[in-house]
């Protein structure tokens, strides 16, 4: 319930600032008496879209933290804990990018990295992962993780989700215009938009969000099968990594929250939808590859 709540006021807060920056800005006065004004509209799409993605990245942290219950290790206080730290201390190392935060959650197996930045990064993993698995599988799956912040993957989806935010906020702004003049055509009485407008752009914000949702997670499959082999790179061999994900193949793995769910070890559902390809098909990937 609290991750459902924490949700929904993130997504009400971040629509407010966006408005207000718009207002001042004045790019979201694009209906004008002479009609559509392009230009206004790009810009209050770009901050719509790009604002939007923008501020999810920033606060990617904060909200992983909260939403998924995570303890920061900042002194072990077992071994199991010093080996996990020393664990993402040495492929951080050898992936040339800064000492990440580590935390562990509890849940079933899954992990995560999140984080604006490559040198403050934040790397979890579940206490079902740690439980499940052997502490070679555990280094392959906190391979993967580094190597999604080593390669920037964050700021990617990002600049991604920002493109395609703003071309559904444009492209069904200039939609909606056309279809209300249309729909209004010969009538000189009324100059704001009518329910022609209203209608469509809620219609196409919802069809073109999908179409963009599909875009977004075939690019984070692809991501995927970069940051497995990135894993098998960093450990000197691809075995570890295999392993790992043959081990999660058989467990049913934990539920993220939206904002780090594409940069989890598994998930997703549907092939369209989904932010991770199956199984079978990163293992052969992987057994194909060079490394």
């Amino acid at each position: 319930m609290k991750r459902i709540v924490l949700f929904v006021l993130t997504n009400v807060m971040v629509v407010a600032v966006l408005g207000v920056v718009a207002s001042l800005l004045g790019v979201n006065r694009y209906l004008t008496a002479n009609g559509l004004d392009l230009g206004a509209l790009l810009g209050f799409a770009l901050i719509m879209g790009f604002g939007g993605a923008t501020i999810s990245l920033l606060i990617s942290k904060p909200m992983a933290k909260w939403t998924s219950g995570v303890r920061i290790i900042n002194q072990p206080s077992n071994a199991d804990e010093a080996w996990i730290v020393e664990t993402v201390r040495k492929l951080s190392d050898r992936a040339g990018i800064g000492m990440p935060e580590v935390g562990v959650f509890e849940g079933a197996p899954n992990a995560f990295a999140t984080g604006a930045f490559k040198n403050s990064a934040l790397v979890a993993v579940s206490t079902g992962l740690l439980q499940g698995m052997t502490h070679e599988e555990i280094e392959a799956v906190i391979g993967h993780e580094i190597a999604h912040v080593a390669n920037g993957d964050m700021v990617t989806m990002t600049l991604i989700q920002g493109v395609m935010n703003t071309f559904v906020v444009f492209l069904s702004r200039v939609i909606g215009y056309a279809v209300d003049s249309f729909l209004r055509k010969g009538d000189s009485q009324n100059s704001g938009p009518g329910i022609g407008y209203m209608v469509t752009t809620i219609v196409l914000d919802i069809v073109l969000g999908f179409a963009a949702a599909i875009v977004v997670a075939w690019f984070s499959r692809h991501r995927e099968y970069r940051a497995d082999a990135g894993a098998a790179q960093l450990m000197g061999r691809r075995q570890p990594m295999i392993n790992a994900l043959a081990r999660l193949g058989g467990m049913t793995p934990g539920e993220l929250p939206k904002s780090v769910a594409a940069f989890g070890i598994t998930g997703g559902i549907g092939q369209l939808f989904s932010t991770h390809p199956r199984i079978e098909d990163r293992i052969s990937a992987l057994q194909n590859s060079q490394t």
